[in-house]
Order: structure tokens, then sequence, then C-alpha cells
């Protein structure tokens, strides 16, 4: 399965947390966008400075991160994906997750695989991601 992923579902993965994607072992070709390794990232940090997890939790979670990422392709945020999120959608959306929709969007129109999901665990992104013809797995 092609799938692409938004931060939800990788750091899902990351931390260990209940109900991970179910679909996770059949991605064989993970697609992200270039600015998840600064949402993650982002993420952990908070994370560690709110004092919701310990600060040596964070710092090992940082190599499963890093571990995971290796092993997705990126698509790359360009003047034609920065100007889809600008558009207005069906549903409200922040910065990062039109950026997301708009990077599988892009990704769908150049590449014919008929077997694509658009995996988050977020119930907006994933109904706007319907909204726009994307096959949705992690919101059930």
């Amino acid at each position: 399965m092609t799938a692409y992923l938004d931060a939800s579902v990788i750091l899902r993965i990351v931390f260990v947390e209940p109900d991970p994607l179910v679909e996770w072992d059949a991605i064989t070709n993970g697609w992200t966008s270039a600015l998840i390794r600064v949402e993650c990232a982002r993420t952990l940090d908070r994370i560690r400075h709110l004092k919701l997890a310990p600060g040596e939790a964070t710092g090992q979670r940082l190599p499963v991160l890093e571990r995971i990422l290796k092993g997705l392709q990126t698509v790359e945020l360009g003047p034609s994906i920065l100007t889809r999120a600008c558009q207005p959608l069906p549903v409200p959306l922040g910065t990062l997750d039109a950026l997301h929709l708009a990077s599988a969007l892009a990704w769908r129109e150049q590449h014919s695989d008929h077997d694509f999901a658009f995996a988050t665990h977020d119930r907006a992104l994933g109904r706007a991601a319907r909204t726009m013809g994307l096959v949705v797995i992690g919101t059930d």
C-alpha cells in the first residue's frame, strides 16, 4: 500500500500510544511532507518543555522518529502546494494540516498508484481529505 502520512500517525508510533494505525505494516511506500521533520521535532521539544514526559523519554524518542522518517519519501513544499494550501477548504484546518492535505493531493495528481491512502488520526483533516476525494485511513 502507498500512503501519505501526517504527523499524528507518525507520532502515535513514536510514542507507542494506543490505537496506532492498523494498516502501518501494510505500508510499503510511505510519503509525507518535507515539513514533517520540523513538525515532529517541535512536538517532541514542546512535550519536553511542558514536562508531559521526562526529558530522557523524549530524547529516546528522537532516534525512533529518525528511523521512521528515513523510511519515508517526501513531497517538497513548492509554490503550487503552498498556493493550494491557501485555498478555501471544505472544513476548517490549521496551517500544517492544510499543507499536508495539499501535499497529498499534489502527490496523487502526479502518480497513478490506485492503492493510495491518506493516513491521519485527525478527524477534521480526515473529513477534509475524504471531501477532496482521498481514501482515508486512521480516523475510525
